[in-house]
């Protein structure tokens, strides 16, 4: 699956939203991807996760262990898993940190992917690789459907992208004209709706 046929689906799904944002690090955006949309068509998941675990696959090699931050990542994670034929677990926040519960465990010398539906900054990837490292992860890279990050996302290992695609963030304090006016609505698994 190529970049233009994953955003063509992503369309298709009503996954690519426009508007006024407000994400989880508290930026604003025009755009936002509702991946859990777009996921919600195991065929069409299937789709997109086994062209990015070739991807993952031809630059990394096997992976033993999938892992990802819930909420977002926890679909396309066992998805990710079970097209690269490994074990997928997630970490869950409590209390702000992300933690193993559920029985959880990371095998010792594992190689790790973190696996996340989309990637904007980079910081909830970079807190759970570090989450994971605390218990024991060998984490060789991450991987994600969009970095909307224009591959300027910083999450401390490679991060291979299914698109990468660029989809501007704009501190609270630098919102456009444009987007002054319109409501702001923020959409996902930390917000309102």
């Amino acid at each position: 699956m190529t970049k233009d046929e994953l955003l063509e689906e992503m369309r298709a799904a009503d996954a690519l939203l426009e508007g006024h944002f407000v994400l989880s690090s508290g930026n604003h955006s025009n755009a936002y991807v509702q991946c859990a949309r777009f996921l919600m068509d195991a065929d069409r998941a299937g789709r997109a996760c086994a062209a990015l675990a070739e991807m993952v696959r031809s630059r990394f090699g096997e992976i033993d262990l999938v892992f990802s931050p819930a909420m977002g990542g926890v679909v396309i994670g066992y998805e990710m898993g079970r097209q690269l034929g490994s074990p997928s677990i997630f970490f869950e926040r409590v209390d702000g940190e992300f933690v193993l519960r559920r029985g959880f465990e990371v095998p010792a010398e594992a190689r790790c992917l973190m696996v996340e539906d989309v990637v904007t900054t980079g910081l909830s990837s970079r807190e759970c690789i570090a989450a994971a490292r605390e218990h024991g992860a060998n984490v060789v890279a991450g991987c994600c459907l969009i970095d909307r990050s224009n591959g300027q996302a910083d999450i401390g290992v490679p991060l291979v992208a299914l698109a990468v695609v660029d989809m501007p963030v704009f501190a609270p304090d630098q919102i456009p004209e444009h987007l002054r006016d319109v409501p702001a609505v923020k959409p996902g698994s930390r917000g309102l709706n």
